[in-house]
């Protein structure tokens, strides 16, 4: 990623005809997502911003992809697959400046992400549309429940469209980080530091 990344972003820039001088703000999706690609794209956006003087915009994956499948209306449960037998997931409804959250990103197992839906389906008559990769890779335990839809496949990953789409907003009214102060969005620990024993001196 890291060696990738950068001739990339200048290969895009080319191509549009845009010089990196007419960036007003960088926009970055923060995760959750795997620990090695989030540090690698978030120091590259940190790295640009500062380079060029400009603010940066934020978005989360489960808010990108709640967004590219959003309806007016209906609400959208992300889930997006984080190894381990679990899934990252947030619910989130799209309104006409954007999205706005319904519960806060967590981490939890399908079955239990599945049972949430469940209930809230049946006692308040829930219509809610679930995607990303972790839906997919779990379609089993999300089909089949009334209320539920699991999106077909083209919403299994977040895309740079609908980061664009959700950031320009946000630029236009101001609404900046300051490159220092973005964080990554992990919700749980690294696997090696999860498997560390500090009093032993070696992996648990």
């Amino acid at each position: 990623h890291a060696e990738s990344l950068p001739p990339q972003i200048r290969f895009i820039v080319d191509q549009a005809g845009v010089a990196l001088s007419d960036v007003d703000a960088v926009a970055v999706d923060v995760g959750p997502g795997l620990f090695t690609g989030l540090r690698v794209g978030i120091t590259t956006a940190m790295s640009l911003a500062w380079a060029l003087g400009v603010p940066v915009v934020t978005a989360t994956s489960l808010e990108l992809l709640a967004f590219a499948a959003a309806t007016d209306g209906r609400e959208v449960m992300a889930v997006v697959d984080a190894r381990r037998g679990e899934v990252f997931h947030a619910r989130y409804r799209r309104t006409s400046d954007g999205m706005t959250q319904m519960s806060s990103p967590a981490v939890a197992s399908p079955a239990a992400v599945a049972s949430s839906l469940a209930t809230s389906a049946a006692n308040r008559g829930d219509n809610v549309l679930v995607v990303g990769d972790g839906a997919r890779t779990h379609i089993d335990v999300f089909r089949g429940i009334d209320g539920v839809d699991v999106a077909p496949t083209g919403f299994d990953r977040p895309s740079a469209a609908a980061l664009v789409s959700l950031a320009t907003p946000v630029v236009e009214r101001g609404e900046f980080v300051d490159p220092t102060d973005v964080a990554p969005l992990y919700l749980r620990e690294p696997d090696a530091k999860a498997k560390w024993d500090p009093a032993a001196g070696t992996p648990s």
